[in-house]
């Protein structure tokens, strides 16, 4: 059967992630980048597709699981009628070290366990091949595809058709390491290196990273996590902060909407660093702008809403037959299309996020700024331009009423740099234009029912409306919010949970889709600063319930089958969390007159 996504753990050494089931599974690792072809593929197909199962012999085995502290270590405590073991799942962090450790160690009484391992290099498209290499005493084997080689060495494995298994006896008080790492194939074979001192790494490394997390709040365990989760998913070297860890997992079970999604979106980044600044991480927001500046370097023209992890343009959408896709939904995508959109309100994304750097004391460079004054010119040269919308329709262009909201954010945003923080600029086009785009949508985005709708030619809402508010277009009690939730209410709540939108037309797809989680905390967000508190307490309690057991979050929900659905996990979700829960803890403060 198909392993729930809410069953997965995440590694990571913010290069790439592995996903490890409760059975003890590695499911789905890419190295060394997270967008690099996948060595265990089961994630999208079944073990024949790549995948690395370590636990007991015992098939009655009872597992229970936990992060070791504020880390990415995995500990999962595996119990028989025979004895307890604990096994350590981590990737060092270390720089120049693409592996993955799985240590076990022996708790009381003794434990039979089995390894068994199946690597599946590009996709599952090259079956590698395999020998032995260990010697003194080592064992090892070298597994070779294409560019790529891995060295795995722990307890003797042994060729059984398809796989290679080892089986051993861990008593109490003793450890076994297995040591996946990986290197590139016309290289020597990866080294060895000292296992214990590289988790001691790993567990010092993020342990100091969590520790500096400001205003977390009374949600604080989830807000750290979430921001863990963040940087997780955000690139030691690059700096770019890809949407989520997976591709392919289908926004519908069965279905077609499987996107991928371990690039680099603008938005997505742009709203991660606003997290990120929000609990002083200024040297993230730094790294990241540096990123940005790479990237879109160049003619502000050919400003792309997506790249990849380095600032790579070329992304080009293919399906893939030699993965069959979770649970069968096909096909499985490479790349995103999406990359050739037009989306209206990326500029206006990166213009909040750069502004709330610098308002944070991020010192803007003669660089910096001039990119982001071309970004304004250029977005000037295209501001009657319609698009397709923040959730990448694959329709016609329409005029998206947020897309236009975020239009007049990002003149907003440069109207203030000028005003407020002494940079030059066309801030007399600027204020034309974010007055024009105020006008439009009071003009073309309201129905005469008193609610914004999703684009000028229609009466359907979008969840992103929520974002109005959050850039300061309206406040979270105009009346046409509060019209504007009451219809979202009445027409994408059908279950109390939120959609993005009703996809019947619109989106140019077939099929449909689930609640989307971050329109949710965006939810909770708007209830909380107009007045319905309880109702923003209940939406937040319902919404963290269903994180995993690690507090990981995928894209979607489903509240028919109360599973989760969608890349996981995702970035925008996790950074709602963290919005919703400062959303509340602020409204609190103000409630109670407490600072």
């Amino acid at each position: 059967m198909t392993t729930p996504i809410e069953d997965y753990a995440v590694l990571s050494n913010c290069r790439s992630a592995a996903l490890v089931s409760s059975a003890g599974s590695i499911d789905w690792l890419c190295l060394p980048r997270y967008d690099s072809g996948s060595m265990f593929g089961a994630l999208l197909g079944d073990e024949s597709h790549g995948a690395w199962s370590l636990r007991p012999a015992d098939s009655a085995a009872r597992a229970t699981r936990r992060y070791d502290g504020d880390t990415f270590v995995l500990v999962t405590r595996w119990e028989t009628s025979t004895g307890v073991a604990d096994v350590y799942d981590a990737m060092p962090i270390d720089e120049g070290v693409e592996a993955v450790v799985r240590r076990v160690v022996g708790v009381s009484g003794e434990v039979d366990f089995v390894s068994e391992v199946r690597l599946r290099f590009d996709y599952a498209r090259a079956v590698p091949w395999v020998q032995q290499i260990g010697y003194g005493g080592e064992h090892a084997i070298l597994a070779v595809a294409g560019p790529d080689a891995v060295v795995l060495r722990g307890p003797r494995l042994i060729a059984v058709d398809t796989a290679h298994r080892a089986i051993w006896t861990t008593s109490a008080g003793h450890g076994v390491d297995s040591v996946l790492s990986w290197g590139p194939s016309w290289q020597d074979p990866p080294a060895a290196f000292d296992v214990e001192a590289a988790l001691e790494r790993a567990r010092e490394w993020w342990a100091a990273w969590a520790d500096r997390v400001q205003s977390a709040g009374t949600h604080a365990a989830l807000v750290t996590r979430s921001l863990m989760v963040l940087r997780a998913l955000t690139h030691a070297e690059t700096g770019g902060i890809v949407a989520a860890a997976t591709t392919s997992l289908p926004e519908a079970f069965g279905g077609s909407r499987n996107w991928d999604y371990r690039y680099v979106w603008l938005r997505d980044a742009a709203l991660t660093l606003s997290a990120y600044i929000d609990h002083g991480y200024l040297d993230a927001a730094q790294h990241w702008r540096t990123w940005l500046l790479r990237a879109i370097a160049g003619d502000p023209a050919d400003v792309q809403i997506m790249y990849g992890i380095a600032g790579e343009r070329d992304l080009p959408e293919r399906e893939i037959a030699s993965l069959p896709g979770y649970g069968g939904a096909a096909p499985v995508r490479i790349g995103n299309g999406a990359v050739d959109q037009y989306q209206a309100d990326v500029i206006g994304e990166v213009m909040v996020a750069l502004e709330a750097a610098r308002t944070a004391g991020v010192k803007e460079t003669t660089f910096s700024w001039s990119l982001q004054r071309a970004l304004l010119n250029q977005l000037a040269s295209e501001v009657d331009k319609p698009d397709l919308g923040i959730w990448e329709m694959r329709g016609e262009p329409h005029f998206f009423t947020h897309s236009r909201a975020m239009v007049w954010a990002a003149f907003d945003r440069g109207i203030r740099a000028v005003e407020e923080g002494g940079h030059d600029g066309e801030v007399d086009t600027w204020r034309a234009l974010r007055d024009k785009v105020r006008a439009d949508i009071d003009a073309h985005g309201v129905h005469e029912g008193g609610w914004f709708t999703q684009h000028f030619d229609t009466d359907e809402v979008d969840a992103s409306l929520l974002v109005l508010p959050q850039v300061g277009f309206c406040a979270y009690d105009d009346p046409r919010m509060l019209a504007t939730v009451a219809r979202m209410e009445q027409t994408l709540m059908p279950d109390g949970w939120l959609l993005r939108y009703r996809t019947t037309g619109v989106d140019g797809l077939s099929g449909d889709e689930h609640p989307f989680l971050a329109c949710s905390f965006w939810l909770v967000g708007q209830y909380a600063h107009s007045g319905r508190r309880d109702e923003a307490v209940a939406l937040m309690h319902r919404l963290t319930a269903v994180a995993n057991d690690l507090g990981l979050l995928s894209e979607e929900y489903d509240p028919t089958t109360k599973r989760q659905a969608g890349n996981t996990p995702q970035a925008l979700s996790h950074l709602a969390l963290v919005g919703a829960a400062d959303a509340l803890d602020a409204t609190a403060a103000q409630d109670t007159g407490r600072p």
